[in-house]
């Protein structure tokens, strides 16, 4: 069974001068302005949507690797996931790459098993499986109206 998590996006004029706000609607946790200027140059108080790329993965990450030690028997203290996506608009607008910083306190585990599991946490994530390419992406597009 899957569940659907929804959020919208309002842009308001063309993309350099214009404005939007993306809203978490299943959640109903805010309101967030967006800009070009805070996506490809300073945030000023604003979100982008790499660094709404970057929560979603980091909040993925976290809970994959927390499972994947629990189930191996080495159940986490702390996991603190930290992502970095890159934006670029040279050769065309493009996300060139994503970093993903972890540091765990892990009770028991060696160096290895931990090196395993946090590949194995990366490579199982749902998010970065997305982020590596996406089965099927659908269209509904229609001019005039709204959502």
């Amino acid at each position: 069974m899957a569940v659907t998590r929804s959020a919208r996006t309002e842009w308001n004029g063309d993309l350099v001068s214009g404005s939007g706000q993306t809203t978490f609607e299943t959640s109903k946790l805010g309101t967030f302005d967006v800009t070009w200027r805070a996506r490809a140059e300073a945030a000023e108080g604003k979100t982008s949507p790499e660094e709404l790329i970057a929560a979603a993965h980091a909040t993925c990450y976290s809970m994959a690797f927390s499972n994947i030690l629990k189930t191996a028997g080495h159940a986490p203290e702390r996991i603190d996931t930290r992502a970095e996506v890159d934006f670029s608009t040279d050769g065309g607008a493009q996300i060139p790459e994503i970093r993903l910083i972890v540091r765990a306190d892990v009770p028991g585990i060696s160096e290895e098993d931990f090196a395993k599991a946090a590949q194995e946490a990366k490579e199982g994530c749902p998010v970065s499986k997305a982020l590596a390419g996406v089965e099927s992406i659908t269209l509904d597009a229609q001019l005039g109206g709204s959502n």
